[in-house]
């Protein structure tokens, strides 16, 4: 857009972009950086953070950068199920507790032992099967004699009986994850398993966050300043979803301050900037985005926080957040999470949602995705079954710059751009946008 109008005047924006589409801009800038590997197919990528390669052990919680198959069986040898005694099927035959099968006990117990005809070994759930075994009797179902070495089996194994072969859980070989799957701990227990001590993942994406506004003060603000909030919670979130954060100071509204601090944090995969990004005097961040690189998107159709700015600055995405921090904060979860996504090479994953029963309407205007902020209570009526257990009171539809509107919500319902409002009644779906990590 540079050199353009950006179909701006003083009073707002003319147009703005649906939420969708400045989604699929931003996405389609960050995906031109992932760098093609020339030793592999022609549509195989490392992510666009590119990867590294770490110990499973601190692997949780990380994206796999390839594909992962078995490197071993698991389990790599035959053993026993049950705590009993491994026997030879056949030397079982016909035992009941009236016909009991003796046989003698061998030395040793697991691998250590053998099992030959007419013979047992004490095993352990989880030991090696010994030589000629072919099933494990339970021990309850065995009767040791007061004369040395020997015992009574009470009940029949056919082969196989009690025992996990080769391979049971997981095959060598064995497809387990695809490029891309983020890792969880029962994960990192299976890859240890099956011959991982290290794993190749994607890097996690580096962030600079850079508060931008004359009024900003860190500590007790005089008439007129205002405390710095939005470097901290975009911080925060960034973490959580999985970047390695770094927070600047804040930074005056001055052209060449703003043009500085911007060129400083290229190396990052993402420059956020909060506040200065709509249309007023001192909203100076979209012209120098648009002075250094190419301003994107500048203005989408949500509420709260229109004036939002995306744009890249050789190469490197800058998201130019608005500065009231509910607004901030919408188009974090809106734009900065799903981008740090696709940085892993990753799509964005669903928030988890409550069904609810909307207590009073939210108005929303056509063309515009309205974030209503709810409080979530129980229902103490007689319900049926399918129905929602809770209610949702709206705290706010609008006021961006009312930060506990949100800090003390349970929630927000998301109204779609093709939709004026949702009445009361409406079975909505309460989105959990902080969930614990």
């Amino acid at each position: 857009m540079k050199g353009a109008d950006r179909e701006r005047t003083e009073a707002g924006f003319k147009v703005r972009t649906p939420a969708a589409e400045a989604r699929r801009i931003l996405r389609e800038a960050i995906l031109e950086r992932a760098p093609t590997d020339p030793a592999a197919d022609d549509e195989a990528t490392d992510p666009p953070t590119g990867s590294e390669t770490i110990d499973v052990e601190r692997a949780d919680g990380r994206v796999l950068a390839a594909p992962v198959e078995a490197a071993r069986d698991v389990p790599h040898y035959r053993r026993a199920a049950m705590d009993g005694y491994a026997v030879r099927a056949a030397d079982t035959f016909g035992a009941s507790e009236r016909s009991p099968a003796v046989l003698r006990v061998a030395d040793g117990t697991g691998a250590e032992a053998s099992v030959g005809p007419e013979t047992a070994a004490r095993v352990h759930t989880g030991s090696a099967l010994p030589d000629g075994a072919e099933a494990v009797v339970r021990i309850e179902r065995v009767t040791e004699l007061e004369s040395a070495g020997e015992l009574e089996v009470e009940a029949a194994v056919a082969e196989g009986e009690n025992v996990a072969p080769v391979g049971e859980d997981v095959a060598e070989g064995q497809h387990l994850y695809d490029a891309g799957h983020r890792l969880r701990p029962s994960d990192l227990g299976l890859l240890r398993s099956a011959g991982y001590a290290r794993l190749a993942v994607a890097q996690r994406p580096r962030v600079s966050v850079i508060p931008t506004g004359e009024e900003l003060v860190a500590g007790d603000p005089d008439p007129g300043e205002v405390v710095e909030t939005n470097g901290l919670t975009v911080s925060r979130l960034a973490e959580r979803w999985g970047a390695r954060t770094t927070s600047r100071e804040v930074v005056t509204d001055d052209p060449e301050s703003l043009r500085v601090a911007i060129q400083r944090d290229l190396a990052k995969d993402v420059v956020v900037t909060t506040g200065g990004s709509s249309v007023g005097e001192r909203d100076l961040l979209p012209e120098v985005i648009d002075d250094l690189g190419e301003v994107l998107v500048h203005g989408v159709g949500i509420k709260p926080g229109h004036p939002v700015c995306l744009g890249v600055v050789e190469e490197t995405p800058v998201l130019a957040l608005p500065g009231y921090p509910v607004a901030c904060l919408v188009n974090a979860v809106q734009f900065l999470r799903p981008a740090l996504r696709w940085l892993e090479g990753t799509t964005p994953d669903s928030y988890p949602t409550t069904r609810a029963v909307l207590e009073r309407k939210i108005p929303s205007e056509p063309g515009t995705r309205t974030f209503a902020r709810v409080r979530l209570e129980r229902r103490d009526d007689e319900l049926e079954d399918d129905e929602p257990q809770y209610r949702a009171v709206p705290t706010r539809a609008s006021g961006a710059g009312v930060l506990s509107s949100v800090a003390l919500a349970d929630g927000w319902v998301v109204v779609d751009d093709d939709r004026e409002g949702i009445p009361e009644g409406e079975v909505v779906q309460v989105q959990d946008w902080e969930p614990d990590p």
